[in-house]
């Protein structure tokens, strides 16, 4: 491996300033004003593919945004991994708080990161990480190091659910055939540390509009006698956990999983400095569900917080007025490590927190459901530790992703392989 690592350091600034250029395109794929960078990210992507080596590279159309495919086959008789990754990033939004442009990436030094680290909307999630998985690949490939087959799926919308995903995969399974999926989209306890995740947490996304009267209420004229949806909506909101912040809907943890003390024994041996974890967030304390650590919260449990709330007059100038409608709640639910048996929304008893609503407000909601995917500690982490150990000299930690990814769900199911 050391004609390798001898590769990448003499071409180490040409891979940057490409990962750069990269990072300047504002690939959202949330917002169809911005189609056009997503096309123009995935042609780059593809170029970067056949740089590297890559062979049969393509950019196939979806009925949304495009996935970038390309491949690289040594021998039938090797073993195939895909690669995947996505290219498309989150909105930016707010702007006002990014210290350099969200599209602008800067390479600064922090107290986190003494030697330097890129600031830019996509470096961490997930451009940075399938381009590091090309360059290691291109390395490897000039080198004549490369032990295995190699096939790359860089798709567009993971960061609007991949709707198109799935229907891809199902249409070219004879051409994404593999033995192992290499997912490099989940978070990095440190440099020092090498982890693998064994589980994700899965997503029920709930928007609410608490409605209240016909019109706008004077609050000298009405107020006290008609329910204001803005204080009926932060009951709701109060009602949804108790003492121990525990969460009161009824139905909420009927799937979740039971973790064995082993598992949970495991998951605490990660690293954690809870003085650093406080620092870097600038808070006094860590708050979460009696019973569990801060690991443990972020990780085997479900939470459900709410990601945005709104209504009423928002105006500099004082008005008041009670609206009669409003308040469209943002709530995210991220649900444990679990694989449940019907589509993971909050549905079943999402009614409780409810009660508080006057008879005539209406309650319409949407809503969005990911599944979580658990990988049992003892059944499928005993054998990838082994090398790590042999290789690094150090034991493998194992984490859970503090999301979901719609590429797991979809990939076992229409290719039948393992994701790691």
């Amino acid at each position: 491996m050391q004609a390798v690592q001898s590769y990448i350091q003499a071409n180490r600034e040409r891979f940057l300033e490409e990962l750069l250029e990269m990072l300047r395109i504002p690939s959202i794929s949330a917002d169809p004003a911005y189609k056009a960078e997503v096309g123009k990210n995935a042609d780059l992507v593809a170029e970067s593919l056949r740089k590297a080596g890559a062979d049969n590279v393509r950019v196939i159309p979806t009925a949304g945004h495009p996935v970038v495919y390309g491949e690289k086959i040594i021998g039938p008789d090797k073993p195939t991994v895909m690669v995947y990754g996505h290219y498309d990033v989150q909105p930016p939004d707010p702007l006002d708080l990014w210290t350099s442009g969200p599209f602008d990436p800067v390479i600064r030094k922090t107290e986190l990161h003494p030697e330097g680290a890129i600031f830019a909307r996509g470096s961490a999630d997930d451009k940075g990480q399938f381009f590091m998985h090309v360059k290691a690949f291109e390395a490897m490939l000039a080198e004549q190091a490369l032990p295995c087959n190699v096939k790359f799926m860089i798709e567009g919308e993971e960061e609007v659910g991949s709707a198109h995903l799935e229907q891809f995969l199902r249409e070219n399974a004879s051409t994404l055939g593999c033995d192992v999926i290499l997912i490099s989209d989940t978070h990095m306890i440190s440099r020092e540390t090498p982890s693998i995740t064994v589980g994700l947490r899965g997503l029920s996304y709930v928007e609410v509009e608490v409605t209240g009267p016909c019109k706008d209420l004077h609050s000298g004229l009405y107020g006290g006698a008609v329910a204001n949806p803005v204080n009926i909506l932060a009951k709701m909101i109060a009602a949804l956990h108790d003492e121990n912040n525990h969460i009161t809907i009824p139905g909420f943890y009927d799937d979740v999983l039971a973790v064995t003390p082993e598992e949970r024994k495991a998951m605490n041996e990660a690293p954690f400095n809870e003085a650093a974890y406080k620092k870097e967030l600038n808070i006094q304390m860590v708050h979460g569900e009696a019973g569990y650590t801060t690991l443990e919260r972020t990780s085997i449990r479900p939470t459900l917080d709410v990601n945005g709330i709104w209504g009423g007059y928002t105006g500099k100038a004082p008005k008041r007025c009670c609206r009669p409608k409003r308040l469209p709640k943002s709530a995210c639910a991220w649900c444990p490590i679990r694989i449940r048996k019907r589509s993971p929304t909050c549905s079943p008893g999402i009614s409780s927190p409810w009660r508080l609503l006057p008879s005539r407000s209406r309650l319409p909601t949407t809503m969005a459901g990911t599944r979580s995917l658990r990988l049992p500690i003892r059944r499928n982490t005993g054998q990838p530790t082994k090398p790590w150990r042999k290789r690094l000299g150090k034991r493998l930690s194992l984490s859970a992703a503090e999301g979901v990814f719609p590429s797991f769900r979809c990939s076992r199911k229409s290719l039948a392989s393992r994701p790691y």
